[in-house]
């Protein structure tokens, strides 16, 4: 059987997009701070319903609803550290079980499942997780990520989705807090221009994986297009590893109208093509980004 990194050898993968964004279509509150992650304990078949969607829609990876979902913070709604372990893993068998669904609807090849872990800030739910610089160590962010992973790992994803991280000293906790379980990660950073959103030069955040072995992929989500567009060259470049890319609609947030506005430039015709040529392996969508977003990224990845 193939393996999700032989897979990324024979030719790019399409990602899923935003899960909020499917669930919120389908109707569902996410103004809590757990975002995604309270509907692994309140709808998970709405969780479910959502990866199905993205699979029919064209995507072989699903992300997983645990971006969110962390001992600390479900403990601040009242949920013990036993059922939160329960909570991570269904968030993985979720996906697997809406890959199943959409084999039985004629969906042919191989379908994967990438457990998503968010950047501390995540957790904080104040915006943190676009800044970084939290003022804790490595040391201590580590040991923050180290048991989530655990518990994701042994839940049986293809692939840890190590995504959103906005600071070169998150992804060196990261990377450190892989080892050893197993599983083969993929390292993503958000940001703005050519920095993280720490406000690190890229080629010094992509250089922290060049030798990581359990990361397998390198790359950018919930960032503009445009500057998805930098980074996956200057990624392959700094890292020789294949890519991931998966940025946001190229709408922006006005916070003053609470809207969103200005175009979408997620799916410009030839910019999938230019991705894989500089690159990318791994590609899909992130904020606003939804099933038809998806299903015409998947088009032009077969042209």
């Amino acid at each position: 059987m193939v393996t999700f990194t032989e897979a990324l050898a024979t030719g790019p993968l399409v990602l899923d997009g935003g899960l909020s964004n499917q669930l919120e279509a389908d109707g569902h509150d996410l103004s809590d701070a757990l975002w995604s992650a309270r509907l692994l304990a309140d709808r998970p078949d709405a969780v479910r319903a959502a990866h199905r969607a993205y699979f029919l829609a064209g995507a072989r990876v699903a992300t997983t609803a645990s971006y969110q979902a962390t001992y600390e913070g479900f403990a601040a709604r009242g949920i013990d550290a036993g059922r939160t372990t329960e909570l991570l893993a269904l968030s993985v068998r979720l996906a697997h079980e809406a890959a199943d669904q959409a084999r039985t609807e004629g969906v042919r090849g191989p379908l994967w499942v990438a457990a998503s872990a968010g950047p501390y800030g995540a957790m904080l739910a104040d915006g943190s997780e676009y800044r970084g610089r939290y003022g804790l160590s490595v040391d201590k962010l580590e040991r923050f990520h180290r048991p989530r992973l655990e518990v994701l790992a042994a839940a049986g994803p293809d692939v840890l989705a190590l995504e959103t991280v906005p600071d070169a000293d998150e992804a060196r906790a990261l990377v450190r807090a892989v080892r050893g379980l197993g599983v083969p990660a993929w390292l993503s950073y958000s940001v703005s221009g050519g920095l993280t959103r720490a406000g690190q030069p890229l080629e010094e955040a992509f250089a922290l994986a060049a030798e990581a072995d359990e990361v397998i992929a390198v790359g950018v989500n919930c960032c503009s297009p445009q500057d998805a567009d930098a980074a996956v060259p200057l990624a392959a470049r700094i890292t020789g590893k294949p890519v991931v890319v998966y940025p946001n609609s190229g709408e922006r947030w006005d916070a003053g109208r609470r809207s969103w506005c200005g175009p979408v430039t997620f799916n410009v015709e030839g910019r999938a093509a230019h991705w894989v040529r500089d690159g990318a392996r791994l590609i899909g969508g992130c904020c606003r980004v939804g099933p038809e977003g998806i299903a015409g990224l998947a088009a032009q990845v077969r042209e």
